[in-house]
């Protein structure tokens, strides 16, 4: 059987024009008021239209390529975005194109939600049933606690208590981002509910205890959210990131390491949300602050990704494969009540229980 492996994404516009189209594609059925879509889309005219997100796509495909074939891995590399180009059906016909009959697909969300999983296995699922010859498609699961993604986080944490001043370094305050979600998601995440936080709040955990052992200093942490997008009246997780900052000066911290342990790179959210308004806050307030860099390209999370489309080609039973902390490996397949769909059901891809060695089909 041919087979290939699915890099699945996000997209981000990639000129002034894209901005507001891809705006439009991003929030179609949210009932997103013009103005509201205005206020967003400076943030990308801010970066000249151009959301980084692409470009690192394109980067981390060719590190993947490059290491799946130092493995002996023969497994081409395609890859699709939710909101822009390329888009999922566009990946999945030229996978037809070429013969490919099965494909795994590796999300670049590492947790359990919503958005972050079942809505790019429902988005794979529709773009299948819209593409004559479409392969089969299984999801590669979430991977927040395999050390190909902790251990960059602790080695640019590290690096980013060394970017504050001498005499605020060993009474920082770690401060863990993600993106925040609407709390009715956050509680439904995973199968039992929960999840989103509960595996945020693991890896948060791994990386400053590593950050701690390094440096001989017992850092405290906490985490805080970021990119909220609902209206006011929708409770989401917080606190905020600008808001923490607020209160972590209030309350004597002489200073703050940000870790994005959210995102897999430092694409808009990252740049704008935490490079530009966290730091504009921290500046107001005379709070410094260093922001961890995300794993990005680094050779450990392309060694990740090689591993998992190998647990998943060498059918490695789930209970086998090497997770830090105490979640363990995430299964192949999802169960029907994991992170539901607020608007109700629909079809999505790697979905059931997988067999008794862990394998998806």
């Amino acid at each position: 059987m041919s087979e290939a492996l699915l890099l699945v994404s996000f997209g981000g516009p990639e000129g002034p024009a894209d901005v507001v189209p891809f705006l439009q594609r991003v929030t179609r059925g949210r009932d997103i008021p013009p103005e509201r879509l205005a206020v967003v889309g400076e943030h990308y005219f801010h970066f000249g239209g151009v959301s980084p997100i692409n470009e690192q796509n394109r980067a981390l495909r060719t590190a993947v390529e490059l290491a799946l074939a130092a493995a002996g891995r023969d497994l081409p590399v395609y890859w699709g975005n939710r909101n822009w180009d390329p888009l999922l059906a566009d990946a999945l016909g030229a996978m037809a194109a070429d013969g490919v009959e099965h494909a795994y697909a590796f999300f670049t969300s590492a947790y359990s939600s919503y958005s972050g999983c079942r809505q790019y296995r429902e988005n794979l699922a529709e773009a299948a049933a819209a593409v004559p010859g479409a392969p089969q498609v299984d999801r590669i699961g979430p991977y927040f606690n395999h050390a190909g993604f902790v251990t960059p986080f602790v080695d640019s944490a590290f690096d980013a208590l060394g970017r504050l001043p001498d005499d605020v370094r060993d009474s920082a305050r770690l401060v863990f981002t993600t993106h925040s979600l609407p709390q009715t998601q956050a509680e439904t995440s995973g199968t039992t509910g929960g999840a989103y936080v509960a595996q945020h709040r693991e890896v948060a955990a791994l990386v400053a205890d590593a950050v701690s052992q390094r440096t001989g200093v017992s850092y405290g942490w906490d985490l805080a959210f970021q990119s909220r997008s609902g209206p006011p009246s929708q409770p989401w997780l917080e606190p905020d990131v600008g808001d923490h900052l607020t209160s972590l000066h209030a309350a004597g911290v002489p200073g703050a390491v940000i870790v994005p342990i959210g995102f897999v790179s430092d694409h808009m959210e990252v740049v704008w949300d935490l490079d530009t308004q966290a730091q504009e806050r921290a500046d107001a307030l005379g709070l410094p602050v260093a922001r961890a860099a995300t794993p990005g390209t680094d050779p450990r999370f392309v060694a990740m990704v090689v591993e998992l489309v190998g647990e998943r080609l060498d059918a490695v039973p789930v209970g086998r494969r090497p997770r830090l902390g105490d979640f363990g490996p995430s299964p192949d397949r999802c169960e029907a009540a994991c992170c539901p769909n607020p608007r109700g059901p629909r079809p999505a891809l790697a979905q059931g229980p997988p067999d008794e060695a862990g394998r998806s089909r």
